[in-house]
């Protein structure tokens, strides 16, 4: 029995000292370093450009062909696949990059077309083509504050 509280009680102490004196995990990169962006930033910038082009594709098409089927399906996810990350990299950059990062996204998010892209949200809203919970999660939740000050006036898809 001696032989097996001895056992235990080194192990206890072993692991104790693997404890104190392992070395510390490696830092993360720190929050704020002054970097605004990571080494992929130019592929981002391509792609923001190209969601920019959906969400404008899906917003020229005819206003009779948004409320079913297909063309539906493909005006929804034209817009929603634009807001999703717009919301996207507007929550990681700062997590990312800190204040500087949160600097630099809002202003890659503000180009002509992105206030183009919201007030064509704000108008397809109010005249009933869409609403926040024709989106996912993550774009309902920009696309809800773009459309919070307006009334919707018309029936669009309603009929």
């Amino acid at each position: 029995m001696s032989k097996l509280w001895l056992a235990l009680c080194a192990i206890v102490v072993w692991q104790i000292g693997s404890w104190t004196f392992a070395p510390a995990s490696p830092p993360k990169t720190p929050q704020g370093d002054g970097r605004a962006f990571g080494p992929n930033e130019k592929y981002l910038v391509e792609g923001r450009e190209k969601q920019r082009q959906s969400a404008i594709t899906a917003f020229d098409m005819p206003w009779g062909s948004r409320c079913s089927g297909n063309d539906r399906k493909q005006f929804i996810s034209g817009i929603d696949h634009y807001y999703y990350h717009r919301q996207r990299q507007t929550e990681s950059y700062p997590e990312s990059y800190g204040k500087a990062g949160a600097d630099y996204i809002a202003t890659q998010w503000s180009k002509t077309d992105d206030q183009r892209i919201e007030r064509l949200t704000q108008e397809a809203y109010s005249k009933g083509y869409l609403k926040p919970s024709d989106f996912s999660g993550v774009a309902a939740k920009i696309v809800a504050a773009v459309v919070k000050n307006e009334r919707v006036t018309g029936n669009g898809c309603k009929g």
